[in-house]
């Protein structure tokens, strides 16, 4: 088993094919410690070369001696091969995992000037927080625009790109937790999407068109409303099955407000606060105070560690739930 395990591990931190068979391996649940990997993939937002939707523009409009790059709106210009070539996302498994019982997917879109590695780990303690939670679930971080002043959404602007980026997350998780088996029960996961600051345009885009919307369950903003309010909107609409949560400062006190008027006009119930339990129907906005910092807002905000504490509340995954008969 442990020669099987380091096979696929290899295989999935080189990006290449994986080996699977049919047959469950023979594994001890839950998982006994934490695993993550950083891993390539074929299917994520960079590099992207197309247009940019509704701008009838392309992305990359800028070609010179530095290559080919992006104009910002707020960072200026930024060349292809530094910021836009990136292809990781991280992957965590965090220890008591139990695929045996229901799990979800945690899908976290981080914000501007962002790395995986120095923001999204060491900083913000994403892993971390989800492992805490007592949710039973892994975490999918894909890598935007590195360490940029950018929101741009790449592939994740197409349509049915999310639907794709999942599907290629399955065979790599089921290495990830070393057994192959598992590709299946990870293509089918509930998905719950988390979205951070400049993470709102890549969220809304793939809510809209990712062709993903039967899986996700569950859609939570930390201070991550900019934009796209009517998307948002639409898709939390149509789908009274999953729930909804935005916590935000005066930075994104505007859209939130905007986004609320739009789902009362559309007929849905809200409630301000931190709801008891996250669950199918639950709408809920969270205001928090203005000394809060927006660049902080993942691990300080209303309380410390706002995500694990968001997290928490999602009953339907919590650590120790029965399994599905």
């Amino acid at each position: 088993m442990q020669r099987a395990g380091a096979l696929l591990l290899g295989a999935l931190m080189l990006g290449a094919p994986l080996p699977y068979s049919g047959a469950a391996h023979a594994q001890g649940w839950p998982t006994p410690a934490d695993r993550s990997a950083f891993v390539p993939f074929a299917t994520s937002p960079f590099p992207y070369a197309g247009e940019i939707p509704e701008q009838d523009k392309p992305f990359l409009d800028v070609t010179g001696r530095g290559g080919r790059g992006h104009t910002s709106p707020r960072g200026g210009v930024y060349f292809e091969d530094r910021t836009y070539a990136d292809r990781r996302s991280l992957l965590f498994i965090p220890k008591g995992f139990d695929p045996r019982r229901p799990f979800a997917i945690v899908l976290f879109l981080h914000g501007n000037e962002a790395r995986l590695e120095r923001d999204v780990v060491a900083r913000q303690r994403v892993p971390q927080q989800l492992a805490r939670s007592g949710l039973n679930a892994v975490l999918l971080a894909p890598q935007f625009a590195v360490d940029a002043l950018d929101s741009s959404a790449g592939h994740f602007w197409e349509a049915g790109h999310l639907s794709r980026y999942l599907a290629e997350a399955a065979p790599r998780l089921a290495a990830l937790a070393g057994d192959g088996g598992l590709r299946e029960a990870f293509a089918a996961a509930p998905v719950i999407l988390v979205a951070y600051s400049g993470g709102y345009l890549p969220a809304a885009f793939a809510l809209e068109r990712g062709r993903a919307e039967g899986r996700i369950c569950g859609v939570i903003l930390l201070d991550g409303l900019y934009a796209e309010a009517p998307r948002m909107a639409d898709f939390v609409a149509a789908h009274p099955d999953a729930f909804f949560f935005s916590a935000y400062s005066a930075s994104t006190r505007a859209e939130n407000t905007a986004l609320q008027k739009l789902l009362a006009a559309k007929g849905v119930r809200l409630s301000t606060g931190l709801p008891g339990e996250l669950k199918p129907g639950v709408v809920s906005f969270l205001p928090v105070p203005g000394d809060v910092t927006h660049n902080d807002f993942v691990t300080r905000a209303w309380t410390s560690d706002p995500l694990q504490a968001v997290l928490s509340r999602v009953g339907a995954f919590a650590k120790g739930t029965k399994p599905a008969r």
